[in-house]
Formats: structure tokens, sequence, C-alpha cells
């Protein structure tokens, strides 16, 4: 494993980090906590020792069972954790992926700190990072306010902000500048080799202030494993599932994996596509760490090697870079044959 620096933060994490909302939000086919609490444990020992969760994930799961887990690892990793959804108040709704309603009120955002030091089991956050926060957030003053005091008291160290939901890249572009330019914070991303409008748009913003910038679904949604074909089915608790049953859906993940097929190149008897992928993302500088979906074993151990396989050469980056100005027109190709 390699590990980078957190900005200025003093905190170094690991290149490849863990997404939290794998093993605890019943998404990604996982429903037994056993499972995700081993992947847990498996991840610590293969050197990740950055984890991202929020309170939202399983209303509370997604700290609690970190807690279960590593608990005892505490000092040896760094917690990312998100706020701002109002969970108490509308509870269960969360497996439609619909939005809870948001709270930026000082007085949430501390019940809301307390409430996840609680279930962490911890007396600190690392990264505590707003979740999919509008511009209005980003420029509220007595919400900064209230931040500024949580630090000061030693409960966060770090602030973030994780960017989203998944179909609004034109916004987030936005408020990846207003959070970097205008709060100095590290925002958290949707990137990949099949999606990179927002890091075109940030990454020379965050390169010259030194802010971090982490990333996730850096696979798109496992597309960019290489495992899936045509083929593939889904269990009925996978949320990609969905997909294979929605005719607009299946026709756009149809697609991606025409464009995947134009990325063998990357292919090496040392590097996998997915190991490929991981490291497209860290040949940009100002990555702080990426978070891909972990939900096998056997995929753990691949992807948790993948920044000790070889690095992107500029050769294939570049080749990147033109397939994805292109739009990856091979894939008109590949559907002709």
């Amino acid at each position: 494993m390699k590990y980078r620096k957190l900005g200025n933060s003093g905190l170094d994490v690991s290149a490849i980090g863990f997404g939290v909302w794998t093993v605890s939000t019943k998404m990604w086919g996982i429903t037994d906590t056993a499972v995700g609490i081993d992947l847990l444990r498996s991840a610590f020992d293969l050197g990740i020792t950055f984890f991202d969760t929020a309170d939202v994930y399983g209303d509370g799961m997604g700290e609690t069972i970190l807690k279960d887990a590593l608990g005892s690892k505490r000092d040896e990793m760094v917690i990312a954790t998100k706020f701002g959804y109002n969970f108490y108040d509308f509870p269960g709704i969360q497996e439609g992926q619909r939005e809870r309603p948001h709270d930026w009120s000082p007085a949430f955002v501390r019940k809301a700190c307390e409430a996840s030091l609680a279930r962490l089991g911890t007396d600190r956050i690392d990264l505590y990072q707003l979740h999919n926060p509008r511009l209005e957030a980003l420029r509220n003053d007595d919400l900064w306010s209230e931040l500024d005091k949580l630090k000061t008291e030693g409960k966060v160290r770090m602030i973030g902000a994780a960017l989203g939901p998944a179909l609004k890249p034109e916004r987030q572009c936005e408020e990846g500048l207003v959070s970097i330019r205008e709060r100095g914070v590290a925002p958290q991303i949707i990137y990949n080799m099949l999606e990179q409008p927002i890091g075109e748009a940030i990454f020379p913003a965050a390169r010259e202030a030194g802010i971090p910038v982490l990333t996730r679904v850096p696979h798109a949604s496992g597309l960019l494993e290489g495992h899936f074909d045509e083929t593939t089915e889904f269990a009925p608790t996978d949320h990609r599932y969905f997909r294979m049953h929605t005719p607009q859906m299946k026709a756009m993940w149809l697609q991606g994996l025409k464009k995947v097929k134009t990325l063998d190149f990357l292919i090496r008897p040392e590097r996998t596509l997915g190991q490929a992928a991981l490291q497209f993302i860290l040949s940009e500088p100002c990555i702080g760490s990426a978070l891909p979906n972990i939900y096998e074993k056997a995929q753990l151990t691949e992807l948790a090697a993948a920044a000790d396989t070889p690095p992107i050469s500029a050769e294939e980056l570049a080749q990147i870079r033109d397939l994805y100005r292109r739009n990856f027109d091979a894939v008109e190709e590949v559907a002709a044959a």
C-alpha cells in the first residue's frame, strides 16, 4: 500500500480507501453484517487505513459497523464521516436512494457531530464532510462558524464536502470550486475514466491551493473492474439489478461496457483493468485517496494492491484523455461489428 498526505492536516491516508456505504446500506448485495465486518477487518490487514462513511448510511450503521469492526484500531486509522441529512426525523427511506431533508442549522450540526462521535466510539472525527451540500450550505456563515467551533474543541480535525447527487455534475463543478476557493476544504467527487467532468473542472484549483481531493465510484459502479459483460446478473438486493431491468438504464450500462472494451490496452500481466482504473485516478497529484466500492473478498484483495501496480504511463494517460474527448468513438465501431 502507498500512503499520501491529506493536505496540511497532518493526516496520512492510504492511497486506496474504503467506502463504508457498501457494507452498511444493503444496496450492494451484502445483507449480513458479519460479512461487512470481515471485509473491513480484511481491508485494514491489507494496509487500508482510510475509511469513509456517513451518519445516514443505514441510519447510523455506517458508523457503528466501523466501531464494531475496527474500534480497537482507532489510532491506526483515519475516519471520515458525513453530516447534513436529517434521518432522525425521516428514518428508513434511504434504500430507494431518495434524499432526506437537509438541516444545516448550527444546533443540528452539533447534534449530528456528537451522535457520530458516540456511534464511532471515538473522541474526534478526522474528516467531517458536508453530505451533498448545495451552494447555500457552502456559503452559510453560521454553519461554518459552528464547524470552526467543533475544530477548536478538537472534535473535528478537518472539514470537507462530499458533493452529489451523482446526476448533477454541472452543479458539482461550481460547488467544488466554492469548496476549494472560498472555504479551503477538501471536496469528495465522483471521478473515473468514464466520468471526468468534475475532476477536469476542479483539479487545477485544488493543485494551486494545495487542497486534497477525494474520489468515489472509481470503477463506474463496477464497469471498470473489467469482470462484467452483457450477460451479468446482479442479486435483487444489489442496486445495479435495477439497471439490468430498466430499459433506459440497461442501455446505458451496455453502452458503458462497449466503452470499457476500448480500454483493454491498459491491462498487463501485472495490472488488471480494475487496478489501472485506480492508478488513473492516483496519477492526479492532488488526489488524497480513491474510494472503490468493496463488496467481495477477492475484489478487495485485487483493488487494495492497486497502488503497488505499474502507474499509468504518460502515453497511456494521453490515450485515455483522447478517448474521453472523443466520447470513446470506438464504441460505434464495436456496435457496428
